[in-house]
This record gives C-alpha cells, structure tokens and sequence, in this order.
C-alpha cells in the first residue's frame, strides 16, 4: 500500500494537524516508511511464541475478584446534581 500526497493530507485533515502543502510529500514518505515496517512485522514467524507481559518469565499477582466496598447507592447519589430512580440523571447529548 503506497500513501500518495493527497492522502497524507486528509490524513493530517482528519487528525486535526497543520501540515503546509511544501511538508506533504515528506509527510507521505514518514507515511509510507510506517506502512513498510508494518509489512516487515506481519512477516515474522511467530508461530509457537507465547505471547509475553514481561521480558522476564513471571506471573502477574492475582487476588481475588469480589465487592469490598459495595452497597452505597445513597451515598455516591447524594453527589449527584440531578439524580433518578437510583441512576445519575444527565442532560440529553446527542438529538
């Protein structure tokens, strides 16, 4: 996949970002070179390999999952500017 000029720039549209029309075709390059590497890594055998949370082999603590500070409805509702039926009660967003 090849990012040509006009691409690059509804990209930086579209992410909100300022690029001067003389900064696009660098701007495609930087593009381009993220989309090789991004090749080359869908390339490698990963076969077999456990995915890892550390380079180091350990194991994550673990506690138990349960409520411990539960039953307070009252209370956290108590904050509430607008509050119904035991649910935060917020102005309507989208029409």
């Amino acid at each position: 996949m090849s990012i040509d000029q006009d691409t690059a720039a509804k990209v930086a549209k579209l992410a909100r970002i300022r690029v001067e029309p003389e900064e696009l075709p660098a701007l495609a390059q930087e593009f381009n070179g993220i989309l090789g590497f991004i090749e080359q890594l869908s390339e490698v055998d990963v076969e077999g390999v456990e995915p890892m949370v550390s380079v180091t082999p350990m194991r994550l603590k673990r506690r138990e999952d349960g409520v411990t500070d539960g039953g307070q409805q009252e209370k956290v509702l108590a904050n509430a500017p607008d509050a119904r039926e035991g649910f935060f009660a917020v102005p309507k967003v989208v029409e």
